[in-house]
């Protein structure tokens, strides 16, 4: 279980430099106000998307069944 909260740790780390990185690229690419918005907001909803199905990943792993969009 601390293996998990340790992976997990270190998929939130992971996922931060990352956004810290590409917040970095943007700031270096010329885009209008409207695109650059839609532009940050796929991203968050991208890199969210990522970070949580490597948490359900994880917990898996562990034994606590995580059911990702399952439709009963």
């Amino acid at each position: 279980m601390i293996g998990t909260l340790i992976s997990i740790l270190f998929a939130l780390v992971i996922a931060g430099v990352i956004w810290w990185a590409v917040q970095q690229l943007l700031a270096l690419v010329p885009l209008a106000e409207p695109f650059s918005t839609l532009v940050r907001i796929f991203m968050v909803l991208v890199l969210v998307l990522i970070v949580l199905w490597v948490i359900a990943a994880l917990l898996g792993m562990v034994g606590i069944p995580v059911h990702v969009l399952s439709v009963r």
